[in-house]
């Protein structure tokens, strides 16, 4: 492939809902533009963009993956991207990289959960977007019912730039409403057409829906709008209807809908052209960046002699070949064998060979410029997120919003050989989907992993088995309950031992009374000393404070952290032989737990604080839930259809809330959860923890 200048390349993702005919879409664009000399289909795994052997069997795509095509003297990067919500991630990196999305509709099945979250998406990143109503050859598939939902579910700036020419089987043709031609489809269905008048039963429908085309191109430009006015529809030519057709996606008063059949490769060539027309090219894209030597926000433009600024996407980790780096370069030029700066690590970094990508397929390149997407293996400290720039001129990108992990698991090894290369294979699953983060409970010392769904954790399970001969299972983390006190207590305990030689003697006098919360303390003990006189010597106090706080590790009710007391040695008792370190921590461990047992202790439990986004209807729906889950509704805000209703709820019944919410919301609800405070156990609640920890005691 020859190179592009920014003002010629095009970087468009296909999104979707999951089945809608992405990666089906993208085969039959590059067939169309003779990028590949066959059709690869899904169920026979021979897609250019689903290589992945997971992939492959699952018959959905996993990673984002690049697929480059050149039509009429123009490259067009599409990107495939997943449409399953467990590879949000990749919807994140790929909408942070385009110049436009193509967002697929299944003619038959509408607008579906999917196609709403990747919308919200899209406006959320303010990136041009185009609707591809595909499957006009399926049963049930009806054009005007999927524009109607989309007009009245995502916005009502979607209007049709063409006209399908009947449905299911009897599917044959395009109408364009900026032509006022029509396309008939081959009977070869070879992507071949043959353009024609527009059949007499459809004249009155196009000029219905030209009309309202033409009405919302012509407020884009005053010019436009005075023609309307003066000669109405027909007095626009096409090249204004497309200038305002640009100007209205730019602006986001336009949202064209293009119609055909992927599988049929019907509509393909069209909607190459409406890439063409719709999608502003790279040299638009003007990048927003931070100099690093002045601290100053910066401007850098898709120029040659701009600032080097390249922006890694996404990262593959092979177990054989190392790491691939996905990069969209904004500005400069990236050339193989040269020496990079990673703005986050300040650390140089050494580019080795430069790759165009096509799937799998990878082509050695000398160079990547401005506005175009390429690979780069080997790096050695950069991470999706990273930017790349010239040494002698830091500057830093803006990086990728991930979607915040939504459920945590604890990761347990099948084997003792699973356990030793777990945590590496752990690292290397979590470079490559950044919605994962690795974590260590502090109390049991496993292994956390959190990512945005049970099934997220699961396929990842599946991953690194395969990828990595790392064997693992996936289980419910325990919750971090917490003990303290209510009241006050003291307690003497005097610890005596004697072995025939040197024995042990403590006496220790306690007085335990309970702290105020307080979400600043960093240390759940404090600590007094009010001994007087010298009954017992300063120096064993460190002993002393030792004991209380190895006590502390396990209280008394669930065998759960203490916090939040004020312990006071006020009285005791040495002997001038016989004391010893070891002595006063085991008097002082054996009294802190006598006082606890006597000071009222309670089971307190962390609650957090959920934030969940669901369209109007579910609203009812999801307080009734939250209610049975033991949580307070904090607060209840309306945006346009959707309600955002904010709650404290304990986690303990919330810990597979991404797998219940989609349940509840046909998947349309999205949430977040951060923790916000520990409270005190319901007593019913506390008496079946005490039962489940002493049954746990005793097993081990």
């Amino acid at each position: 492939m020859k190179p592009y200048g920014p003002e010629q390349i095009h970087t468009v993702g296909v999104f979707g809902h999951g089945g809608c005919g992405k990666t089906t879409l993208v085969e039959a664009l590059l067939y169309t533009a003779k990028a590949t000399t066959r059709l690869g289909r899904v169920e026979d795994g021979n897609t250019v963009t689903d290589y992945d052997p997971d992939e492959k069997e699952r018959r959905q795509s996993i990673h984002l993956a690049i697929a480059p095509l050149e039509w009429k003297d123009n490259k067009i990067n599409l990107i495939d991207v997943p449409g399953s919500a467990d590879y949000a991630s990749e919807v994140a990196a790929a909408m942070r990289v385009i110049d436009g999305a193509i967002i697929v509709l299944d003619a038959s099945a509408g607008v579906e959960v999917g196609t709403e979250l990747v919308w919200q998406q899209a406006k959320a990143a303010n990136v041009p977007v185009m609707l591809f109503v595909n499957k006009m050859d399926r049963e049930n598939a009806d054009f005007e019912r999927t524009v109607q939902q989309a007009q009245t579910i995502l916005d009502n700036a979607v209007v049709p730039l063409q006209l399908p020419i009947g449905k299911e089987r009897d599917f044959r043709g395009i109408i364009s409403l900026r032509r006022q031609r029509a396309w008939l489809i081959s009977p070869k269905h070879d992507g071949s057409f043959e353009e024609a008048d527009i059949p007499a039963e459809y004249v009155a429908r196009e000029q219905e829906l030209r009309e309202a085309l033409i009405d919302k191109v012509a407020v884009t430009n005053d010019h436009l709008i005075e023609k309307y006015l003066e000669g109405g529809a027909d007095a626009l030519t096409l090249d204004e209807i497309r200038d305002g057709l640009r100007a209205g996606i730019a602006n986001n008063t336009i949202v064209p809908v293009f119609v055909g059949s992927a599988t049929q490769l019907a509509g393909m060539a069209q909607l190459l052209d409406g890439i063409l027309d719709c999608i502003p090219s790279a040299a638009r894209k003007i990048a927003n960046a931070t100099d690093l030597q002045s601290g100053q926000p910066i401007q850098i433009a898709p120029t040659r002699d701009a600032p080097l600024a390249a922006l890694v996407f996404k990262t593959l980790v092979d177990p054989h070949v190392g790491k691939l780096s996905y990069v969209r370069v904004y500005g400069g030029v990236l050339r193989a064998n040269s020496v990079v700066l990673n703005s986050r690590t300040r650390k140089e970094e050494r580019i080795g060979p430069l790759y165009q990508l096509r799937g799998k397929e990878q082509t050695a390149v000398p160079e990547i410029g401005p506005g175009d997407l390429g690979a780069v293996i080997k790096l050695v400290e950069t991470v999706s997120g990273d930017t790349l720039c010239a040494p002698e001129r830091p500057v830093q990108l803006r990086g990728i919003q991930y979607p915040a992990p939504a459920f945590t698991g604890v990761v347990r090894p099948h084997s003792r050989a699973d356990q030793d290369k777990m945590s590496a294979a752990l690292q290397r699953v979590a470079e490559e989907d950044p919605a994962l983060q690795i974590g260590r409970d502090p109390i049991t010392g496993d292994t956390l992993l959190s990512g945005l769904s049970e099934t997220h954790l699961q396929n990842i399970a599946e991953r690194m088995k395969r990828k990595f001969g790392v064997a693992i299972d996936i289980e419910l983390p325990r919750v971090p309950y917490r003990e303290t006190i209510r009241s006050s207590a003291t307690t003497t305990y005097i610890h005596k031992k004697q072995t025939g030689g040197a024995g042990q003697y403590a006496n220790v006098s306690m007085r335990l009374e309970p702290l105020p919360p307080d979400p600043k303390r960093e240390d759940p003990l404090e600590f007094v000393w009010e001994i007087v006189g010298g009954v017992i010597s300063r120096g064993f106090a460190p002993a002393i404070e030792k004991g209380v706080r190895e006590a502390m590790q396990e209280g008394v009710l669930s065998g759960s952290p203490v916090v939040d007391v004020r312990v006071a040695i006020y009285d005791g008792k040495e002997h001038p032989v016989d004391s010893k370190e070891i002595a006063f921590k085991t008097a002082a461990l054996m009294a802190f737990k006598q006082a606890m047992a006597k000071a009222n202790p309670v089971i307190m439990e962390p609650i957090y604080e959920l934030q969940i986004n669901v369209p109007d209807q579910f609203t009812g729906d999801i307080m009734s839930d939250l209610n049975t889950r033991r949580g307070r509704i904090l607060g209840i805000q309306n945006e346009g259809t959707r309600t955002t209703i904010t709650a404290h709820v304990p986690l303990a019944e919330c810990q597979r809330y991404a797998t219940d919410l989609r349940s509840l919301t046909q998947g349309r609800g999205t949430f977040s959860m951060r923790f916000d405070h520990y409270e005190e156990v319901p007593a019913h609640l506390a008496e079946q923890i005490k039962e489940q920890a002493q049954a746990a005691h005793q097993e081990a």
